[in-house]
């Protein structure tokens, strides 16, 4: 099971930082990553994380403000977002890689959590 944490509401230019925590079993093997999906939208892509963090990637619309990281001892994947805009306002969802490389298809990723709102004002 995954668990998401820390969305809210922040204003334009500020930052968050979501945690991902697994529970019931480990990901330490497994790719990580966050999606995204704005209303009325789809759900994108936004950041992966290799098993040993050793790779990193992420969509163009985040690099250089989002970082994705993992502490596997503690079973958990964070996102901190800086420098937020109104366009990253969307639920955001944490997933679990079939495979310790992942992908950044939405079929790369067999477990899923229930989501977290972020709500970036202008």
């Amino acid at each position: 099971q995954l668990v998401e944490s820390g969305g809210g509401l922040m204003q334009a230019g500020g930052s968050l930082r979501l945690s991902c925590a697994a529970s019931g079993r480990t990901f330490s093997n497994n790719a990580m990553a966050w999606f995204r999906q704005a209303p009325g939208k789809e759900r994108e892509f936004v950041a992966a994380i290799s098993w040993s963090a050793g790779t990193t990637y992420y969509a163009d619309s985040v690099k250089g403000r989002f970082t994705i990281s993992r502490d596997n001892g503690k079973n958990t994947v964070y996102l901190q977002m800086n420098s937020l805009k109104p366009e990253d306002t969307a639920a955001y969802y944490c997933a679990a890689a079939r495979t310790p490389y992942g992908g950044r298809g939405e079929r790369d990723f067999g477990s899923w959590g229930q989501g977290t709102l972020v709500t970036v004002s202008s």
